[in-house]
């Protein structure tokens, strides 16, 4: 596009303002002064390729946020970081075939490049880079305290296997049984791990939403989901013929009587010790072998074909001494309760389905009096209330009554005990690959596992590794790395070589861009006191379940250590929803990616920002379009010569005219009732489309002011006047570049973003106005124009106002006030 062709110069104005606000420090915040502080911060970015305009909503909109709350007077903190460890980067660097450190810092150049071009501005003095040792070394304190805490421990255990990126995965990281980062189906496998024991604060972290009403109740859903709290009973069963006791947890104890047989899920601690011994140890086997191959996705479908094996061994049903069989299950997983149930077939629709393909009795204990229950005809469980049978002393009791009952009988007899669990599980953090802070735990065959002392921290990432996945962590590879001496007895001993998940990174880098360049703490406690929690948290709904919850965890154990005084990171959080193209989330492999580089270089970053806020509601999925963005561009260019026009304008006074015409009265309703919609917009949520869309209608009723040209004068100068500074300020959060650049045309001095954001003047919005006659003991001294239903004390304030009378009444008594409503005033001064 050339010169001529362009409706505004954005390539000459943006790179020119971007250049002030940086030389200005327009962004730059001292954390010592924290009056009327306002901290408003998106989720960092993980710096693994180039960004596209689907990325750029998030940092858009929080530009929008932190702009709109410097005018309206906040002292405004808004840093950048990058999550720059984790298996994104490292793939991303194998894929470019360089070492994961050059490929980091190159995509961390280039996205601050692209974050710079989108002129949304940063205190970049406080960046964080979660790869470098100088904040790596707390994250490896901070696993340090939670180990001294009893919080982060080592065991051995069936977890998420992703073949294809070759390391271990949370829950939270497996997808319809497939790895989030590759798509590819995630595997069983037996390792021995280091976890945190996030399941201590499961109660808080569930009773703690509450303290999150302006948390989006989708993402507070989902966590509570995850978490899944319930209320139940759990059972000792006594194995025949062993010392050891089977653990069942179970909601429906009121089913107790018609279980008929145990389910255990494959990777239960007991499975080997139950079926030794039996003639089909090695049949069970290969099949259980198979069964913890499955996903545990799959396995939790409710669709899914049941299959089992017996081991041979029987418990004892506390309630009437049955001998009930014990079963191995595909359908039951460790994921939740103790990995073993009581299976009910009569009343729960999975026992029943394995129960009719194994051929395992069924036996009703819950009837429907209106429709007896047959146990031999039976299609499907019955699975609501009813009235107990077939259940002893507590036959003829509604069901949900005899929970309670059943519940005091176990606890009485010391049977089993009341209990709260919780679907929640610890969070894995070991990974088996090398881009991540390393582990520091140091083994000694004398001293056993201690942490690194915190005067050795960081324990660096050495650069000289091989680092491509095998399946085991590059860092066991690295004798310079492993071995080292205990800090205790001084003996030779070698280093942990796996390292932590990146979600451990992102659980606390909030709190270090208080104070990024502290020394000798993680953060300054006091400091981070005054600024948190985070007024305004924006990023992406996928994290609802992963980053959101850490960092509640992390938060809530350092305010535990009283590292903090709050136990909740974020007060209000945004989520926003995906840009899309062509129907499907933008991907390289998909080919739908745009990226902002060429729209920027054809229409400017301002057009980029309108279209990604104009293009629908921010929380929910919008389609990309090329035209759409086209569209934004030419509203600009018309705005651009609106402000032109009427800052150009030689307008005559005509003495004569004291009153607007009906046409200049209702720009200037229109004037204040934009400035009423676009503040409350802004200050109601996020409604950013909405808002704009006012702003357009404004521009156009300017335009046709400007354009009828029938009366030359001041006033109508001063009403466009009005209308187009307006029209300036409300457009400087969204497309902060044009804003500044007409803000200098029109004369103002300084930046637009140091200017007060404006207020309407709530008499302009009236439509049904009076004129009021004003005199001062009894004489006539002025008229003034009120809207009909203005209060008493509004129409005092304005009659005061008044130039004339002011004059008159300055420094003197008001005796009286009277008033004949829509007509007349009278003030009495002595």
């Amino acid at each position: 596009m050339t010169n001529d062709e362009k409706l505004y110069p954005f390539d000459r104005i943006e790179s020119k303002w971007q250049k002030f606000w940086r030389s200005k420090g327009l962004f730059k915040v001292d954390t010592a002064d924290y009056k009327d502080k306002y901290y408003c911060l998106m989720m960092f970015p993980y710096p693994s390729a180039a960004l596209h305009v689907g990325h750029g909503r998030n940092y858009i909109i929080g530009d929008v946020v932190a702009r709109y709350k410097m005018m309206r007077g906040f002292n405004v903190l808004t840093p950048m970081g990058f999550d720059a460890f984790g298996l994104p980067a490292e793939n991303a660097a194998i894929k470019g075939g360089i070492h994961p450190e050059e490929s980091t810092l190159n995509n961390i150049k280039t996205m601050k490049r692209q974050l710079d071009q989108w002129g949304v501005e940063y205190d970049w003095d406080r960046v964080v880079i979660s790869c470098l040792p100088d904040y790596y070394k707390w994250t490896q304190w901070i696993f340090t305290k939670l180990y001294e805490e009893g919080l982060a421990y080592k065991k051995k255990a069936f977890v998420n296997w992703c073949p294809s990126c070759k390391t271990v995965l949370a829950n939270e990281q497996v997808v319809d049984g497939a790895c989030e980062r590759c798509d590819s189906g995630v595997l069983q496998k037996d390792l021995e791990q280091w976890f945190f024991k996030i399941t201590d604060y499961a109660g808080r972290l569930l009773k703690d939403l509450d303290k999150l009403p302006n948390w989006p109740e989708r993402v507070k859903a989902m966590q509570k989901n995850w978490i899944g709290r319930s209320e139940g009973v759990e059972i000792d069963f006594k194995i025949d013929g062993l010392p050891d006791r089977l653990k069942c947890y179970t909601t429906r104890i009121d089913t107790i009587y018609g279980a008929t047989f145990i389910a255990l899920a494959p990777e239960h601690p007991l499975v080997e010790k139950l079926i030794s011994g039996s003639k089909e140890a090695a049949a069970a086997l290969k099949l259980i072998e198979k069964m913890r191959a499955e996903s545990k996705i799959s396995r939790a479908d409710a669709e899914v074909a049941k299959e089992g094996v017996f081991t041979g061994r029987f418990v004892i049903n506390p309630v009437n001494n049955e001998k009930v069989p014990i079963w191995i299950s595909n359908y039951i997983l460790m994921e939740y309760g103790t990995g073993a149930i009581m299976a009910v077939p009569a009343h729960d629709q999975r026992d029943f389905e394995f129960a009719k393909e194994y051929k395992l009795p069924i036996k009703v204990v819950i009837d429907d009096p209106k429709n007896p229950i047959d146990a031999g005809t039976m299609k499907e469980a019955h699975v609501g209330e009813g009235i107990m049978t077939n259940s002893g002393q507590f036959d003829g009791m509604r069901s949900e009554d005899a929970i309670e009952k059943i519940a005091d009988y176990f606890e009485k007899n010391k049977l089993g005990k009341r209990s709260v669990q919780y679907r929640l599980r610890d969070w894995l953090i070991s990974r088996q690959r090398y881009w991540g802070a390393p582990i520091p735990i140091i083994y000694c065959d004398k001293c056993g596992a201690i942490a690194v002392p915190g005067k050795e921290l960081p324990v660096l990432l050495p650069k000289d590794v091989e680092f491509r996945p095998t399946g085991e962590s590059p860092l066991k590879f690295s004798d310079k790395f492993v071995n080292t001496k205990c800090p205790k007895c001084h003996g030779p001993a070698r280093r942990e070589t796996d390292t932590m998940d990146t979600f451990v990174d992102s659980s606390w880098y909030y709190l270090r861009y208080i104070t990024p360049k502290l020394e000798d703490r993680p953060f300054d406690t006091e400091l981070v006191n005054r600024w948190l929690p985070v007024d305004q948290y924006i990023g992406g709904v996928e994290h609802a379940i992963l980053h959101l919850l850490y960092s509640r965890f992390i938060t809530k154990f350092l305010f535990d250590i009283k590292m903090t005084g709050f136990d909740e990171p974020f007060k209000n959080l945004f989520t926003q929803g995906m840009i899309i193209k062509d129907g499907a989330k933008m991907s390289k492999s998909k080919g739908n990616v745009v990226s902002p580089d060429k729209l920027i270089s054809d229409y400017g970053a301002d057009t980029v920002r309108l279209y990604t806020l104009f293009i629908g509601p921010p929380e929910k999925d919008a389609e990309w379009s090329d035209r759409g963005a086209e569209g934004s561009y030419r509203f600009l260019g018309r705005v651009w010569r609106l402000v032109e026009k009427v800052n150009s304008s030689e307008l005559k006074v005509d003495s004569k005219k004291t009153t607007m015409t009906k046409e200049e009265l209702s720009l200037r309703r229109k004037t204040h009732l934009t400035i009423k919609k676009v503040t409350e917009d802004l200050d109601g949520g996020f409604h950013f489309n909405t808002a704009i869309s006012s702003i357009m209608e404004l521009v156009n009723e300017t335009h046709d002011l400007l354009a009828g040209g029938s009366v030359n004068d001041s006033l109508r100068q001063k009403t466009l006047d009005e209308a187009v500074e307006a029209v300036v300020m409300l457009l400087s959060p969204f497309v902060p570049h044009i804003a500044e650049e007409l803000w200098h045309i029109l004369g103002k001095p300084n930046s637009i973003f140091k200017m007060r954001w404006p207020e309407y003047d709530r008499s302009a919005i009236v439509e049904d106005v009076v004129t009021m006659v004003v005199q001062v003991n009894g004489r006539l001294r002025s008229r003034i124009e009120v809207p009909a239903d203005i209060k008493e004390d509004g129409l005092k304030e304005n009659v005061l106002a008044d130039p004339k009378i002011k004059e008159i009444t300055g420094g003197k008594t008001i005796k009286n006030f009277i008033i004949v409503p829509k007509k007349l005033v009278n003030i009495v001064i002595g």
